[in-house]
């Protein structure tokens, strides 16, 4: 891990209380079960390392989406849906047309309205649209994961590099990240070839990361979309052997974010970018290494990655109560 850690915010016990207080009042009062799983998960220490800095009212904000991110995660990975195309297909393509401002109906569509409508507030048409091409991304690929579940399909390790760029939910966060840095880039500076390199760098640490620390549990669940068992499958190595794969591919990734850092100042000079443009670009530059860190720190932390043994199979037929009318 080549970068240093930023720390973390010191608001992390009050939006921890946030969160909790957050989820009741939008009726997502979680069963003891999944209370445990989601306080081992602990979504207040992953903001709070990824955003350090953040003020309490974005650093609340920004947890409140995890804390929903993670009862998606949960429902799609472990729950029916993950299992069940149709049932997949129907829940997603209600919380679409949630986050495109079509009317709640359940907990969790309420729940994203509600979010939805802090997180526009004040933001430009053109980082909405980023916003919303990232978050529909995210949720479509439970679908896949689904469709080729059913299929009794796995993808090759080309087709899941680019699949767990959208899946791992890291796009989203850095779209959130111009919020608490006080940026709004315009379109010239997303479409730099280093700018979508540095994300993409980002976005495969954490996701390579997540499936390094996600293996045993997600092995325990027989879910095939895991890069370690992808690594596995595909080369005949044993699980150490894999993992070993895995670990020096998530040294060479972040030698990407590394070198898409020198390449975008390049850009940045041939393309005639200065001002407050330049200056938003360095801003997520350095703000980045920070949270690859804080997100490699968060994985060797929290319950939900540590302790393996833990995991309950869900054994469910239905969406759970948030999710189902």
């Amino acid at each position: 891990m080549p970068f240093l850690s930023a720390g973390c915010n010191p608001g992390i016990e009050e939006t921890r209380k946030a969160a909790w207080e957050w989820a009741e009042s939008h009726g997502l009062a979680l069963s003891p079960t999944a209370r445990k799983k989601m306080i081992r998960t602990r979504p207040e220490l992953w903001i709070s390392l990824i955003f350090p800095t953040a003020s309490q009212q974005h650093l609340d904000l920004f947890c409140q989406w995890l804390f929903w991110a993670f009862l998606v995660d949960d429902e799609f990975d472990d729950g029916p849906a993950g299992r069940d195309p149709l049932m997949c297909e129907a829940a997603i393509e209600r919380l679409v047309d949630v986050l495109d401002g079509g009317p709640p109906r359940v907990p969790m569509e309420h729940a994203l309205a509600g979010l939805r409508n802090r997180t526009y507030q004040d933001r430009s048409a053109r980082w909405i649209r980023q916003f919303r091409r990232d978050t529909v991304a995210w949720l479509w690929t439970y679908y896949a994961e689904a469709v080729q579940r059913a299929a009794g399909q796995v993808p090759s390790r080309a087709d899941f590099v680019k699949h767990r760029r959208d899946s791992v939910a890291m796009q989203p966060f850095l779209d959130l990240h111009e919020i608490t840095a006080g940026i709004d880039l315009p379109e010239y500076a997303r479409s730099l070839p280093a700018y979508i390199a540095l994300r993409n760098a980002v976005t495969d640490h954490s996701g390579l990361c997540n499936d390094i620390c996600s293996f045993e549990k997600e092995a325990l669940l027989g879910y095939e979309h895991n890069a370690v068992r992808l690594i596995q499958r595909d080369r005949g190595f044993t699980l150490q052997e894999a993992v070993d794969e895995a670990g020096l591919q998530l040294g060479r990734t972040a030698e990407r974010v590394r070198s898409a850092e020198r390449e975008l100042v390049e850009q940045m000079a041939a393309a005639g970018i200065e001002g407050p443009t330049r200056a938003a670009l360095e801003q997520c530059v350095r703000d980045y290494r920070g949270l690859v860190r804080g997100d490699f720190d968060y994985h060797a932390r929290a319950e939900r990655y540590t302790r393996p043994d833990l995991v309950e199979v869900d054994e469910r037929d239905t969406l759970s109560q948030f999710f189902a009318a």
